[in-house]
């Protein structure tokens, strides 16, 4: 039985889904935060980001770690441990896998290849990888960053149950095999006539990024965002090690009276173009913040992200091209960014829909999170980025 909470499952766009029992997790340790900007007369509002950090924590996340930037100025706070093992706190610096956060930066540099005219959002898949998929006449570019493409997502097949996944842990795929898989069972649905989340179309995305430029993805995203933006902390790895100060993954793959799994070492080739981003709070506020402020796209291209189309979920989630976009507020205003849940990792960043607010937040679990994490860490959105 899959024991996320619903509202877990609604900010989730999940790259691995593990049916496993939620784990017993001790109480926070207690928080700590660090403000900046104009802290006197706005305690009680950081003091309230705390607090929801701090019930994620007591709610069954080993730790946390969160950075809000918002006209007060900019917060970091942590939550639990980093290191249960060590019984080590989470630093505001620490890294962490950020899961389909991915997508937007696989998204980003196809979009600038496409305002360099290298290659056409409507351009057919099979002019540029032509035998790569079955149909692929009619899987466009467009539909694979916007997950109308079809595709059966190769996760779902892979990464099945607890056993598959501490396999994956140590093994290697390319991403032709992980394709393949996908490819050999057939289509979701025919392309363009629905929606269907798959990370099959952002593996098939990196291989059209490292055919247009004849660099590995790692590399464009290094030259065309990372360096750019200073992001010296975020990475597409070749590694399984997570380089510098980390927060250990975990998930309870035994039930919740087991031992937790650490999974902070983990091949990244099952996550790649669709998952594989390490980094941290504030590399993914700055990102974003560069992004939605022009500074990676021209205008045509933005546009185009943003065109947000209603997806397969009930949680009135809408997706654009690498980007999603859902109500947080009471006043059913909408934030903007990406989700991300591996193994071991769960992350959201979102900014506000005027862009004044941003907030990053990660916690070292994913799918074995209790219920009581998930309500918390919604708590935490809502006040992050809601008028308060």
């Amino acid at each position: 039985m899959n024991r996320k909470s619903a509202a877990l499952a609604a900010l989730i766009a999940a790259a691995v889904l593990v049916p496993a029992a939620a784990p017993a997790v001790a109480a926070p340790l207690g928080g700590s935060a660090v403000a900046q900007g104009r802290p006197a007369d706005r305690a009680a509002d950081r003091a309230a980001l705390q607090q929801a950090l701090d019930a994620a924590v007591a709610g069954g996340a080993p730790g946390a770690i969160a950075e809000i930037r918002d006209e007060r100025g900019t917060w970091q706070g942590v939550s639990g441990y980093a290191d249960l093992a060590g019984r080590q706190r989470p630093q505001a610096s620490d890294r962490f896998r950020a899961g389909s956060v991915t997508k937007s930066f696989t998204s980003t540099v196809v979009l600038q290849l496409v305002a360099e005219g290298r290659i056409g959002l409507d351009d057919p898949i099979e002019r540029h990888l032509p035998g790569l998929l079955p149909n692929g006449d009619h899987i466009t570019v467009r539909r694979l960053l916007n997950h109308t493409a079809g595709l059966t997502d190769f996760i779902e097949l892979l990464l099945a149950d607890p056993g598959a996944v501490q396999a994956a842990q140590h093994t290697t795929y390319t991403p032709e095999q992980l394709i393949g898989l996908a490819v050999q069972h057939g289509p979701k649905f025919a392309p363009g006539t629905s929606w269907g989340y798959s990370n099959t179309n952002y593996f098939v995305l990196g291989l059209l990024v490292e055919h247009t430029t004849g660099r590995s993805l790692s590399q464009e995203i290094t030259r065309r965002i990372l360096h750019p933006l200073h992001l010296r902390n975020t990475s597409l790895p070749g590694s399984d090690r997570l380089p510098g100060p980390q927060l250990h993954g975990y998930e309870w793959l035994a039930g919740p009276g087991a031992a937790p799994v650490d999974l902070t070492a983990f091949n990244p080739s099952v996550y790649w173009a669709a998952g594989g981003i390490v980094s941290t709070t504030s590399d993914l506020n700055r990102f974003y913040r560069a992004l939605f402020g022009g500074e990676l796209l021209p205008p045509e291209q933005l546009r185009a992200m943003q065109e947000m189309q209603q997806t397969d979920r009930d949680d009135h989630r809408t997706y654009g091209l690498g980007l999603e976009a859902r109500p947080a507020c009471a006043d059913g205003s909408r934030v903007v960014g990406h989700t991300g849940s591996v193994a071991g990792y769960t992350t959201f960043s979102f900014t506000s829909k005027d862009g004044r607010r941003q907030l990053t937040l990660a916690v070292n679990a994913s799918v074995t999170l209790p219920a009581a994490a998930g309500d918390a860490m919604t708590r935490l959105v809502t006040t992050a980025l809601c008028d308060r």
